[in-house]
Formats: C-alpha cells, structure tokens, sequence
C-alpha cells in the first residue's frame, strides 16, 4: 500500500465522528484529475464513486433495460457481472455466439485471462454485440498497469465516441475501475464508473445508498493519486518480475502455456493437467505464496493464476513449485 495514503487513511479516523461528504469531494474531483488530468472540470460530472466496484456494477445493470445480457468475447472473464445478471433476471448469453444483447460486459484487459482489445477492437466489439437502446459496460480496473500512457488507450478518453453512440444509437457505454488493485487497498472497498453523461450518473446516485464510500477510503483516495512515484515504479517494475518469473517458471515446466500481455501484474498459466494445477495451489500456500486455482468460479481446473511479485516472494514460490518436478 503506498505509505503516504496510507498515512492519510490512518488520519482521517481522527474525523470519523463525522458522516463522509455525501457527494464524495475532495476525492471525486481529484480522480477526475487522475483520469483526465486536462478536462477534469468537465469530466467530473459523469464520475461517481462507490464501495468497492462490486456495488457500482449492481448498480448499473439494476439500471440497465431488461432482456439479455453477454460477456466478452474471451472465454471466462471476473464473474461479478455474471452474478450480478443472473439475480436481475437477465437471460444470459453465451460469450461466443452471434446475437446482440441487451446488456454486454467486457473486462479489458480481462482478469484472468489476460486478453486485451486495443480501443478500436473495443469499439467494433461493442458494435457487433450492443442492441440500441442497450448498455455496454467496460471493466478497466487493470488498464492502468499498461503504461504511462494509460490513459490515450483507455475508453474514458473517447468522450466524442460515448457521446455519439448515446445519441445516434442511444446505447450506454460504462467504464468500471476498481482501484483496490493498482493501490493495494482491497480492504478498503474503492470503485468508480465513468458514465456516458451526467444524466445517467444522477441516476446511479438516486439508487446508491447514501455515504456508500466512507471516511478512511475517500481521505485514502484523496492522497494517492499525487504518489506519482508509486506509479513510475508500478510501470518500471511490472514488466521486469513478471517476465522474469514467467522465464524461471517455464524453466522448470516447459509444458506449461503462459498467457497475458507483458505489463499485467498476474499470469495465467495452463498446466494442462488438473492434478498438477492442484499440487501447485497446495504447496504454494503451505510456503506461505498462494497462488489461485483455475477451477472454483472459472471451472477451468488445469489453470492457476500467479500474482507478480518481489524477486525474493518469487524464490520461495519456485522453491515450493521444485516439487513437483
């Protein structure tokens, strides 16, 4: 967790007999900073935030027209969209298939696959798989990691785009960030959703509970998106651990197939075998460095998914792995 708002957390207990700002600033406006550092002012309007991405994700498909709902087209994807459409009432379609739904929910770059769409791939996705009238909801809570120019490859860059697909077509595009994951702060419960106008974010706050975002996680939010050096090491050092323990790692299992984009903070790894995948669960976590297993939620029992880590967490996990050799 990045030490200074960490630090501005901690403080903010000293107000904790007070209610949260019921409309979320000064964090609100200061994300809105972090996402259009130029245009916030103007941007701020269609921004809200939540507790943790999960509520605001229930929140906009409760929203959302009824009918059927689909996920990317990769072929599993988080499955908090999926639960959420289920206890909706949404039909659910399959991921591969040719019809356009009602409600469509992509996760770019997805977790855990690893599979990523450029923004005009982006686009021809939601054009092939959004019936009119229809919402598009776009999960990009890892699309920070990309780079320092994170922002020129994300959907919240494209106002011009959300705006006219809105008016020509009247469908909805959202954009989801859960911001647990880049800042290391899951316990605090931090989301957000850019919506496609203010209108639409006036609704999302005339059904949200009220104070949903509390005092520790908006002082929290407050202070972090000025730790600039958090993020250059984020950028710098991603890539470098993850390539080297996707190298160590196929060293010592040259069967295993590793997939995701270099700059991801996971890896996705078939083992192609479910007794192995098992094993490598069970002995990573006796060593104190769990990685997840592929089948509870994903049903894909052969995969693990393998956090990037400090080189020295990385020398206990291959220790442990050694085992199964």
């Amino acid at each position: 967790m990045p030490s200074a708002a960490k630090q501005a957390a901690t403080s903010s207990i000293e107000h904790s007999h007070h209610y949260p700002p019921a409309d979320q600033e000064p964090a609100k406006s200061s994300l809105a900073r972090f996402l259009w550092p130029s245009e916030f002012e103007t941007e701020r309007d269609r921004l809200i935030l939540g507790n943790g991405a999960s509520e605001l994700i229930d929140l906009v498909i409760r929203m959302a027209p009824r009918g059927t709902w689909r996920p990317g087209p990769f072929y599993t994807q988080y499955k908090e969209y999926e639960r959420s459409a289920r206890n909706n009432g949404f039909e659910l379609l399959p991921f591969a298939g040719n019809d356009r739904a009602n409600v469509a929910c992509l996760v770019n770059p997805c977790n855990p696959t690893g599979d990523y769409l450029e923004l005009d791939e982006l686009k021809a996705w939601i054009a092939s798989n959004v019936l009119p009238g229809g919402y598009a909801i776009i999960d990009e809570s890892m699309q920070p990691w990309h780079s320092e120019q994170f922002r020129e490859h994300s959907l919240t860059s494209q106002r011009e785009y959300v705006e006219a697909l809105y008016r020509e077509q009247g469908i909805s595009v959202f954009v989801m960030h859960s911001w647990t994951k880049l800042w290391c702060c899951t316990g605090l419960r931090l989301g957000s959703v850019v919506c496609p106008t203010a209108e639409h974010m006036r609704a999302i706050k005339k059904i949200q509970v009220p104070w949903s975002v509390n005092t520790v996680a908006l002082a929290f939010l407050n202070a972090v998106v000025d730790d600039t050096a958090y993020l250059r090491d984020t950028w710098e050092l991603t890539p470098l651990w993850r390539k080297e323990t996707v190298d160590r790692l196929q060293s010592l299992f040259p069967d295993w197939v590793f997939h995701g984009r270099d700059f991801l903070s996971w890896i996705w790894i078939d083992t192609r075998d479910e007794s192995v995948a098992q094993r490598a669960v069970e002995l990573a976590r006796a060593a104190g460095v769990p990685v997840r297993s592929g089948g509870p939620g994903y049903n894909l029992p052969t995969f693990i998914r393998v956090a990037v880590r400090h080189p020295a967490k990385v020398d206990v996990l291959v220790e442990a792995l050694q085992k199964l050799r």
